[in-house]
C-alpha cells in the first residue's frame, strides 16, 4: 500500500472539544494513557478488579507461547453472576437491567436486576434438565427479545458456550455453525417481528436439522413461543427435539448455585459474516473477555449510574455480545433492547419516551437518517442524550457531523469506535472527557492498547502516511483462536509480520498522527498505479448536499488497470438530482480529493446491498460494474435489491476524462 497514494486525501479541520462538565467528571482521564504505557499488565489488572472473582489470578498474563494468550491465569469467575447476581448482592436488584420495546406498538416489558437474576437461573436449571452440561455448546437463534440475552446468560452460568445465529441467516448457516461448534441444543423462537409482521424462526431450524449428520447435534430444540405462528412440532417427550421454553423454564426454580469457571473457560463461539467455505469460528473465553468489555463500555461511554444506554445492534453479531449484554449488564446499566428495524420515527420515539442518555448505533442507520431528512428527529425531543456512539465501519465525516447536530443537539460528544469481532472490546476511540472529536477518524488507541499503521516491511510509517493497521501487544477481550483450528487462526491474523496482529483493514496517519480506517485492504483499488481508499472517496461523494449513501468499487479498465466505480443513494429532498446529477458528483470528487479518485461511472440507486449487520456488500456492485453475473446474494438483509441497481445500470456515466 504505496504511502503517497494514501497519504494526501481528504483533510479534516473541524474539531468539537469534549463538554466541560463530562471532562470534568469522566470515568478515564488524560493521565490513563501514561499510566497503562509504563505497565499495561498493572492497568488491565485494576480494570479485572471491577468484577467479582472467586480465586483470584496468579499471572495478569501469559504470552510465553503466541500468539496464545491466557489472561488472568488460575482466577476462576463466572460471567453470570457478574452480570446480575452481584448486583442483586449489592441492593440494586430494583434498578431496572432492561426497558425491552417489541416492534407492535405497546409491546414493552421492563426487567429489574432481580427479576433477570431469576430468569437467568430458571432457565439455567431448565437447561441443565435437559442435559446441558459445562463445556457442551449450545446454539441460540432468536429475535431480539429478553429471553435472548437470558439464554446467553444461563449458559454462561453454566460454563456451556454458546454460539448466537444471527434470526436473518438461513437454515443452511445455522446447520454449517451447528455442526462445527458441534451444539447439542439449539434455543429459538416460533418467529420474530421484522418491519410490522411476524418473520418465522423455527422452519429455518426443523430445515437446518435435517442437513445435520450426527443425531447428537441439535438433540434439543427448545423453543419460545414469541408471535404464536403455526409450527411443526415433534414432542421430545415423544422421541422428537422440540421443547416449548414456557413449559420447561418457567416452571424451573429461580434458585442456582453457580460454578466458577476458569478464567480461560470458553465463553462463546462467533462466526464471522461473510466467511466462504468452512465457517470461520472465532473463540473468546471468559475472564479476559469480561474485563475488557466492562471496563471499556465504562470507559469509552463515560457511564453513569442514572445513564439509559441503547445500543441498536442486533445480538446475532459481536456488538450486541460485547456492547449490549455482557459489557453493559456486567457495569449494571439500565439499557433498552429493541426488537425492530429503524422505521422512521421509531428511535426517535423510544430515546425520547424512555430517556436515552447514551445512543450507539452503526454508519449505515445514520445515513439512513440523513436520507430522510432532518424533520422526523426534529419531531421529537432528544434532549435526554449526552453521548453518541457509532461502530461497524468507518463514518463519513459529514455523516458524523449530521449525526452530532440533528440527534445530538451539537452538544453531545461522538466517540466513533474501532474495533472487530475478533478484538472482542473496543480498541480504538475517542475518550468523550479527553478528545476533541475529528469527524471520520478514529482518533487513537484506546489506554491499555497497542495499535500502529505500518508499511509492507512492518514499519511504522508516521504522520501524514498509510498503511495497514495492526495491533503489537496482547489485550484482554482477544480471541484466542478459532475454533477447532489452530492453524488457522496463526495463518489468518499472525502470519504476515511476527508478533503482529492483522486482520486486513487499511488506515492512515493524519498529520496529528490520528488514526482514519480506510475499510478492508480487500477494498483498496489500483487506478493507474496509485492505491486508493473505497471510504474516502465514498466520505468525498457523502459530503455533498443531494448524498445520503455512497458505494464505490474499483473495475476492471483496460486504460488504467481499475476505474473507480460510484453508487449513491440520493437524500429524499434532493429529488433525482437533477440531470446533471452525474458530472456534479464526478466533478466533486476531483475537486475533494484529486483528478486521480475522479470516478469513471457514477449510478443513482434506490439502494446499496447490505448484509443485516449494515455492512454493504462491494463485490456484488463490482459484479454489476464488470457487467457479470451477479454473485450469492443469500447473506443480504434484501436480496431484492440487486434487481433495482441492476434495472438502474446505465444511468451513470461512463466518460473517462
Amino acid at each position: 500500500m504505496a504511502d503517497e497514494t494514501l497519504s494526501n486525501l481528504m483533510k479534516e479541520d473541524r474539531r468539537f472539544e469534549p463538554p466541560a462538565e463530562l471532562a470534568e467528571h469522566a470515568n478515564v482521564k488524560e493521565e490513563a494513557y501514561a499510566r497503562a504505557e509504563d505497565d499495561p499488565e498493572a492497568f488491565w489488572a485494576e480494570a479485572a478488579e471491577r468484577l467479582d472473582w472467586g480465586q483470584k489470578w496468579d499471572q495478569v498474563l501469559d504470552w510465553s507461547n503466541p500468539p496464545f494468550a491466557q489472561w488472568f491465569v488460575g482466577g476462576t469467575i463466572n460471567a453470570a453472576v457478574n452480570c446480575v447476581d452481584r448486583h442483586v448482592a449489592a441492593g440494586n436488584g430494583d434498578k431496572v437491567a432492561l426497558h425491552w420495546v417489541g416492534e407492535p406498538e405497546d409491546d414493552t416489558r421492563d426487567l429489574t436486576y432481580s427479576q433477570l437474576k431469576d430468569e437467568v437461573c430458571k432457565a439455567a436449571n431448565a437447561l441443565a434438565e435437559l442435559g446441558v452440561q459445562k463445556g457442551d455448546r449450545v446454539a441460540i437463534y432468536m429475535p431480539m427479545i429478553p429471553e435472548t440475552a437470558i439464554a446467553m446468560l444461563a449458559c454462561a452460568r453454566l460454563g456451556a458456550p454458546h454460539t448466537v445465529v444471527f434470526g436473518g441467516f438461513s437454515a443452511d448457516a445455522l446447520a454449517s455453525r451447528v455442526t462445527d461448534c458441534g451444539a447439542k441444543v439449539v434455543i429459538t423462537a416460533d418467529g420474530g417481528y421484522r418491519r410490522g409482521a411476524p418473520s418465522a424462526l423455527k422452519p429455518a431450524v426443523d430445515e437446518a436439522v435435517t442437513k445435520l449428520d450426527d443425531d447428537s447435534l441439535a438433540a434439543t430444540v427448545l423453543v419460545v413461543r414469541r408471535t404464536g405462528q403455526d409450527v411443526d412440532w415433534n414432542a421430545r417427550s415423544d422421541g422428537g427435539r422440540d421443547v416449548w421454553w414456557h413449559d420447561v423454564v418457567d416452571a424451573a426454580s429461580a434458585e442456582h448455585e453457580p460454578e466458577l469457571h476458569d478464567s480461560e473457560h470458553p465463553l462463546f463461539v462467533m462466526y464471522t459474516s461473510g466467511s466462504t467455505g468452512k465457517p470461520k469460528g472465532i473463540l473468546h473465553t471468559t475472564g479476559g473477555y469480561l474485563t475488557g468489555t466492562s471496563f471499556t463500555h465504562w470507559e469509552v461511554f463515560d457511564l453513569k449510574d442514572d445513564d439509559v444506554y441503547w445500543c441498536t445492534a442486533d445480538v446475532g453479531w459481536i456488538t450486541g455480545h460485547s456492547y449490549m449484554v455482557y459489557g453493559p449488564l456486567a457495569n449494571g446499566a439500565t439499557q433498552v433492547m429493541f426488537e425492530g428495524t429503524p422505521e422512521k420515527g421509531r428511535w426517535w420515539q423510544i430515546v425520547q419516551d424512555l430517556k436515552v442518555t447514551i445512543f450507539y448505533t452503526a454508519p449505515t442507520a445514520i445515513r439512513t437518517f440523513m436520507k430522510q431528512g432532518r424533520e422526523i428527529p426534529d419531531g421529537y425531543d432528544m434532549s435526554s442524550l449526552r453521548l453518541l456512539g457509532s461502530v461497524g465501519e468507518p463514518i463519513n465525516p459529514e455523516a458524523y457531523v449530521w449525526y452530532r447536530e440533528v440527534i445530538g443537539g451539537d452538544r453531545c460528544p461522538v466517540v466513533d469506535t474501532w474495533w472487530q469481532t475478533e478484538t472482542g472490546q473496543i480498541m480504538i476511540s475517542p475518550l468523550p472527557g479527553v478528545t476533541a472529536g475529528k469527524p471520520g477518524s478514529a482518533m487513537k488507541a484506546l489506554p491499555g492498547v497497542a495499535a500502529d499503521v505500518v508499511d509492507d516491511e512492518a514499519r511504522s510509517v508516521g504522520h501524514g502516511a498509510g498503511g495497514y493497521l495492526v495491533l503489537k501487544k496482547p489485550w484482554p477481550a482477544m480471541l484466542r483462536t478459532l475454533w477447532g483450528d489452530d492453524q488457522r487462526f496463526k495463518d489468518t491474523y499472525w502470519s504476515r509480520w511476527e508478533g503482529l496482529y492483522f486482520a486486513g483493514d487499511g488506515a492512515k496517519l493524519d498529520d496529528d498522527g490520528d488514526i482514519w480506517l480506510l475499510g478492508r485492504v480487500d477494498d483498496v483499488m489500483n487506478v493507474s498505479g496509485h492505491r486508493l481508499s473505497t471510504t474516502e472517496i465514498e466520505s468525498a461523494l457523502v459530503s455533498h448536499p443531494k448524498v445520503a449513501e455512497a458505494a464505490v468499487v474499483g473495475a476492471a479498465d483496460d486504460t488504467t488497470g481499475q476505474a473507480v466505480c460510484a453508487f449513491v443513494i440520493l437524500r429524499e429532498s434532493a429529488g433525482d438530482g437533477g440531470p446533471d446529477i452525474v458530472e456534479e458528483l464526478r466533478k466533486h470528487v476531483a475537486h475533494e480529493i484529486g483528478a486521480i479518485a475522479k470516478p469513471r461511472q457514477v449510478m443513482v440507486v434506490p439502494e446499496l446491498p447490505k448484509t443485516r449487520s449494515g455492512k454493504i456488500m462491494r463485490r456484488l456492485l463490482k459484479d454489476v460494474a464488470e457487467h457479470r453475473e451477479v454473485g450469492d446474494v443469500t447473506t443480504l438483509a434484501d436480496s431484492t435489491v440487486m434487481d433495482l441497481i441492476k434495472d438502474k445500470e446505465g444511468s451513470g456515466s461512463s466518460d473517462e476524462d
